[in-house]
């Protein structure tokens, strides 16, 4: 005798399962609505003294590690970069 599997084509979905496209929570609300949260979120970070602003000079430090790894040549290949560092 067979015993059905959880993975068979005959058992039905959860209603709420709709393949990835569903728009709950914070996908659901405008982008005004969203921008409007995630500014609240980073003034409370600040005000609590957790959050962070860069400086000129790490803005561009970070900026030039960036540029760097994203001109990385495939594994395997020689950098010129990496011996002029």
């Amino acid at each position: 005798m067979k015993v059905a599997s959880t993975t068979d084509a005959a058992t039905p979905r959860p209603a709420n399962r709709t393949g990835g496209k569903s728009r709950r929570g914070f996908a659901a609300m405008s982008p005004e609505t969203q921008r409007r949260i995630a500014s609240e979120g980073g003034k409370a970070s600040h005000a609590s003294g957790r959050g962070h602003r860069f400086t000129a000079d790490e803005a561009r430090d970070a900026g030039r590690k960036g540029g760097l790894v994203s001109r990385r040549p495939a594994k395997g290949g020689t950098s010129t970069l990496a011996a002029a560092a």
